[in-house]
């Protein structure tokens, strides 16, 4: 029998290599970046064309590289970090696998351009999967530059399971935020398609966090301060209030490499309980330094997961170090038995001896006699008006006050009849019937635990879910405003401004003008914050905020996928954000007006989303549970 086994030729197994690191264009961006840190660069700039289909460029003023090691630094295995296995438990560096520029050189075109300080020239070297094009002397400045060309032009099928632009793009920009926030003392750029969209100077942690997610972001921040010997923890976390339904702002470090982890991620949740309302997430954004030797990070291609010697331990201390943030700072409610300061005496009457006010009352004094005599008695004293007394005035021809109000209130007695006064009531809502007798004959709907709409149908029994109807009868509305392009819109009173991140600002540009055929005004758009005078008839102001916070969550995610269009992403987010949510109670009008507009829609058989919202019970089915 012939043998079956073999090995494989170099360049199939980097392109399986290529599988484990390069995901995405934002694995590139993410090995480049990291590498060019370890160079010992102090500014980086990273250019990105089409979202890194097209290119990706790092270019840093790093230290550079020889010729030799311009050349080696393309084969698989290649480092220049670790010389034995004990060195994988004392990293303090970033790139150290040696399989990422092979890896990536195998799935695309790669042009190195790199150059030492004492060096005249430098080496220019053109890769064009895993096979070297040329190697040339080049002129450039100190400092190397990587640009990748084309990402998987020779692997097809890679190419058809990325994104759009639009996701790709924010991945990339992830990507470029935890690097850049790990080392705040170096200098970042980021150009998308030949505009600056990042240009990040060096600075301290805090002013880090503002440059890249807005100004508005300094009152929100807490500081986390912790040194023991196990751990070392420094950073911000957001306050409660500032909480956001998504999971965007949620940062760990540890010794400067951005990584995941659930367990440390529930010990901060742990720290916030009971600030958060139902449904939201704290932002954080925490370094934490530990000895290399407790920590285990290969063991993941993308190295964000680490195992920890004392993961015990860690939860404990991060979730003691966040709790006492939040009450030192006053964001935790504390239990304090000590008396308020507010009530305390001021500090001039400390050590005076206080009287106690004294009121006289002339009990013989009457206001009908026909002459009055001057008090005498009745005085108002207190300690410091020394006892000035107040005098009754008289009060001569009174009785004509009164003159006319007799016949007055008879004829009022004879002319009003008190069985038919009406008293001022709660304002009610138009009913959608004819009269009370068709409401009655309709009424044939109960809500079950405030989620379930219960209705008699001919045949058995309907069961409908109140937040999944309600999301498709919105969806079917804000879409065909959005087609027809006639939404009604309220205006504010005063503007509502609201501040986002550069990179939401920008989703928001691009939505703006669907945004405005649903209702939405627009009266500014800033770099950082939108104005809006004007919302949908059926959204409350006090809704916009969360109805655009989802909304950029959801074009960020891709939800649903690029094949469908924006105003229908718009129509599914709103939807979603607007419909009534499950423990709402509702009438029996609106419970019938629910029902009635589930079955007007297209399709009310399903969410926008493909959930049921109705299920039906015959009388049979019913039968047969009494057997």
């Amino acid at each position: 029998m012939a043998d079956i086994i073999q090995l494989l030729p170099d360049h199939v197994a980097n392109q399986i290599a290529a599988g484990e690191v390069v995901q995405r264009p934002a694995s590139v961006v993410k090995e480049l970046l990291e590498n060019a840190i370890d160079a010992g660069a102090s500014t980086i700039k990273l250019i990105i064309k089409d979202a890194g289909k097209t290119l990706i460029q790092v270019i840093d003023n790093g230290k550079g590289m020889s010729v030799t090691d311009a050349r080696l630094s393309f084969e698989r295995h290649a480092t220049s970090k670790i010389r034995n296995a004990e060195d994988l438990f004392q990293l303090h560096t970033k790139g150290f696998r040696g399989e990422a520029l092979a890896s990536i050189a195998a799935i695309a075109h790669v042009e190195l351009k790199t150059k030492q300080e004492q060096d005249d020239v430098g080496t220019s070297i053109v890769i064009e999967g895993s096979n070297v094009v040329s190697q040339d002397v080049v002129v450039t400045p100190k400092g190397t530059s990587v640009s990748v060309k084309n990402l998987f032009y020779n692997i097809p099928a890679r190419r058809n399971f990325l994104k759009s632009n639009a996701v790709e793009l924010r991945h990339i920009i992830d990507e470029f935020h935890r690097v850049a926030l790990a080392h705040c003392d170096l200098g970042f750029a980021l150009y998308n398609n030949g505009s600056e969209t990042f240009n990040l100077p060096v600075s301290n942690y805090r002013q880090r966090i503002v440059n890249i997610f807005g100004t508005k972001t300094n009152e929100k921040l807490v500081p986390v301060e912790e040194d023991t010997e196990v751990l070392k923890i420094s950073g911000f976390v957001g306050k409660p209030e500032y909480a956001k339904k998504t999971r965007g702002e949620q940062y760990f470090f540890v010794n400067n490499r951005f990584i995941k982890s659930a367990y440390l991620n529930h010990a901060i949740a742990s720290a916030f309980e009971g600030l958060l309302k139902s449904g939201t997430h704290a932002s954080y954004f925490l370094n934490l330094s530990v000895d290399p030797q407790t920590i285990d990070i290969n063991i993941h291609p993308t190295k964000t997961e680490i195992k920890f010697d004392d993961e015990h331990t860690l939860y404990a201390l991060l979730r003691s170090a966040v709790k006492h943030s939040l009450g030192q700072f006053n964001i935790a409610p504390v239990l304090d038995f000590e008396r308020d300061a507010s009530l305390d005496t001021p500090y001039d009457l400390k050590g005076k001896h206080t009287s106690a006010p004294t009121i006289e009352i002339d009990r013989t004094f009457n206001p009908f006699k026909d002459e009055v005599e001057p008090v005498q008695s009745k005085s108002f004293s207190s300690p410091s008006s020394g006892g000035a007394s107040y005098k009754k005035q008289q009060t001569a021809n009174w009785e004509s006050l009164y003159v006319g109000l007799e016949s007055k209130s008879n004829d009022f007695e004879t002319e009003t009849d008190f069985s038919e006064v009406q008293f001022e009531s709660e304002e009610t809502n138009a009913s959608i019937f004819e009269d009370d007798s068709a409401v009655e004959q309709v009424n044939t709907t109960y809500q079950l635990h405030n989620k379930y709409i219960v209705s008699t149908i001919k045949s058995g029994m309907l069961l409908i879910d109140q937040h999944r109807a309600h999301q498709r009868i919105l969806y079917e509305d804000f879409l065909k405003n959005i087609t027809i392009k006639e939404a009604v819109s309220q205006q504010l009173l005063f503007p509502l401004q609201l501040h986002f991140s550069v990179q939401e600002i920008q989703i928001l540009k691009q939505l703006k003008d669907d945004l405005e055929h649903t209702g939405f005004v627009f009266s500014n758009v800033l770099e950082e914050a939108v104005e809006i005078t004007g919302v949908p008839v059926s959204v409350p102001e006090s809704e916009v905020s969360i109805i655009l916070e989802q909304l950029i969550s959801d074009v960020e995610n891709e939800v649903p996928d690029a094949h469908f269009s924006a105003a229908d992403l718009l129509a599914k987010s709103m939807a979603k954000s607007l419909a009534i949510k499950t423990g709402q109670g509702l009438k029996k009008d609106e419970q019938e007006h629910l029902v009635n507009k589930l079955f007007a829609c297209k399709e009310p058989n399903v969410t926008p989303t493909n959930k049921i919202t109705f299920i039906t019970m015959s009388v049979d089915e019913l039968d047969k549970k009494f057997i």
